[in-house]
């Protein structure tokens, strides 16, 4: 297990390696060893695909850029005029407050002198409105403050998953993020008789899925590889291939992934013991999430093909962000 995650951090910080983009069909690309692979369908392809999940476990992790700028930026994009809206809350907070101060100092005034009784009421009125503008703004903005918060978190959590790494095969490791555009990833966490279980309630969905740009990530939560038994017929080749292909993702440093799946269990409600899972959007984004297995059914009726004459039109037609 050393050794692995001995090669897993060689790999990762190899020369050879790293990521660019270029304008395609599929506008992500990988780099490796001076050869480009354009599409899902080249990153997954290997010389050898093993038939079993390795996990590698490793206490360490590569270090990130700083995520909260990211997230920041990307909600200032998401919402462009949050800022604006915030602006005038406080800039109407502060006329209101002022506008308060300089009634109250007239109350107190009129009070003091009985020949300016008359004007009490007048002045009431005024401080009751500036007092009733100071409130409802301050409600406004911190409203909006609120949302602004949950917003960068939830994307913040979502970069920290971009940032997780993947095997696609013995020679190649890459983020999540590299699959943007490319693929829709779906991430299975629990035990392995849970993971063995999905992948058999998926085998009739094979080629929907892979059509739709789906790829598995299982990630096995007690530690056991669970054994993917795929049927060694000449006259199945192909379908065997796609099989593969589909299972073929492997989550390495498997601290950070335990991490980042019990964060979101808890802010779920959900029992850090229960099987879930987890799909992404072609953006990245999370898509939806449960307790047990996926429908993959629902993903085959629901989902657009990547290829086609409508794979451009609807590569926004991934569903909701939750």
């Amino acid at each position: 297990m050393a050794t692995a995650a001995q090669f897993s951090y060689i790999t990762i910080n190899s020369p050879n390696f790293h990521l660019t983009t270029k304008r395609s069909a599929f506008s992500r690309q990988l780099k490796y060893g001076g050869k480009y692979y354009s599409g899902f369908t080249d990153i997954i392809s290997s010389r050898r695909k093993p038939k079993s999940l390795s996990v590698v476990c490793d206490n360490s992790s590569p270090s990130s850029s700083d995520i909260s700028s990211t997230a920041k930026i990307r909600s200032e994009v998401l919402s462009p005029f949050r800022s604006v809206r915030m602006f005038f809350y406080v800039a109407f907070i502060a006329s209101a407050g002022l506008g308060g101060l300089i009634a109250s100092t007239r109350l107190i005034a009129a009070l003091a002198n009985s020949s300016r009784g008359a004007e009490v009421p007048e002045i009431l009125k005024g401080l009751g409105i500036d007092l009733g503008a100071v409130s409802i703004f301050a409600f406004l903005y911190y409203r909006e403050n609120k949302a602004k918060n949950a917003q960068v978190a939830k994307l913040a959590r979502e970069e920290n998953l971009s940032n997780l790494k993947l095997r696609v095969d013995e020679k190649k490791v890459v983020p999540v993020s590299a699959f943007r555009g490319i693929a829709r990833l779906v991430i299975l966490a629990g035990p392995s008789a849970f993971i063995s279980e999905c992948f058999k309630l998926s085998a009739p969905f094979t080629e929907g899925l892979l059509e739709r740009g789906v790829l598995v990530v299982p990630f096995a939560t007690d530690g056991i590889s669970p054994s993917f038994e795929f049927e060694e017929n000449e006259e199945l080749v192909e379908k065997i291939s796609r099989r593969k292909r589909l299972w073929q993702l492997a989550p390495i440093y498997a601290t950070e992934w335990t991490k980042w799946i019990d964060e979101q269990k808890k802010l779920a409600g959900v029992s850090p013991e229960s099987p879930v899972y987890l799909s992404l959007r072609l953006d990245g984004r999370v898509r939806g999430s449960g307790v047990g297995c996926p429908s993959w059914n629902a993903f085959v009726l629901q989902l657009p093909p990547v290829k086609g004459i409508w794979s451009g039109l609807l590569d926004g037609m991934d569903g909701r962000v939750l």
